[in-house]
């Protein structure tokens, strides 16, 4: 049963992420396959992207991505609704003397009309299900068409309702874990540092279809399909030969249906017609 939320679902990400902020980074680069994860979404992106590009982060978080991006010669507007995170994110601005390439915004992915640095931009990118954590999906996407170029990317990482992985948790026992994501309209209830909130999932087909009218549709990949979901963050230590053969594997099915939909996540690329 879930538990019952008094707070509204942002109010509630925003504080679970605030609370985790200080230790978010040190979690991050610890876990073997959260750097192979960011690995394979920046692979990703960066093959759309063009020299100097102008770039609107969502969901930033502590500007991990931002700096990696700035470093490879774009210009960053990072946004996200957590002020713990951004305040991580300013000193790391600060301290790595990226001033001239990354900017950022308190602002939520739901009142992107609200956002003062408007754009239009060359790219918007939102990794590791930032997104899944609003109900208004379809309203999200809608509302980037004016903050987007013609001919600019959209790449979003987001969390499918089937995941592999998780669902052969069934043998284990482990039913709450293996049948989350089917949820449905109500959402999954998801905890951060003892903190509830809901979150949703969003098929690739979905977000396709939303998108058909005012985009072309680039690529879908799977992501950690074979690989194990980072919350089994023992796994690449323990096996790390198995590791590096189920990257190899994922490497060669990554885009081949239905395992560019059956991940723990899927990357998802668009063109603005």
């Amino acid at each position: 049963m879930m538990p019952q939320l008094s707070d509204s679902g942002e109010a509630l990400a925003e504080k679970a992420f605030s609370k985790q902020s200080p230790v978010f980074d040190a979690l991050d680069r610890e876990d073997t396959i959260v750097r192979y994860k960011r690995w394979r979404v920046r692979t990703h992106f960066m093959q759309y992207l063009y020299g100097n590009s102008h770039i609107l982060e969502l969901n930033a978080g502590t500007g991990e991505d931002a700096v990696f991006f700035a470093g490879q010669g774009h210009r960053i507007h990072a946004t996200d609704i957590s002020s713990g995170m951004l305040t991580v994110l300013e000193k790391k601005i600060q301290d790595s003397g990226l001033e001239a390439s990354i900017s950022y915004e308190k602002c939520s992915y739901t009142a992107l009309s609200e956002l003062s640095g408007k754009g239009p931009y060359d790219a918007v990118f939102s990794n590791f299900a930032g997104l899944n954590c609003t109900d208004q999906l379809e309203k999200v996407l809608h509302s980037l068409y004016p903050l987007v170029k013609q001919q600019g990317i959209i790449t979003l990482v987001l969390l499918p309702k089937f995941c592999l992985w998780e669902f052969l948790l069934l043998f284990k026992g482990k039913l709450k874990t293996a049948l989350r994501r089917f949820s449905g309209k109500k959402g999954a209830v998801a905890h951060i540092e003892g903190i509830h909130f809901r979150c949703w999932y969003y098929n690739p087909s979905y977000v396709k279809k939303i998108m058909k009218k005012d985009y072309t549709h680039l690529l879908t990949e799977g992501l950690c399909v074979f690989v194990p979901p980072s919350y089994i963050s023992s796994f690449a230590n323990k096996y790390p030969h198995l590791f590096v053969y189920l990257q190899n594997l994922e490497a060669s099915m990554r885009k081949i249906w239905p395992f560019r939909s059956i991940g723990d996540y899927y990357i998802i690329s668009f063109r603005k017609k």
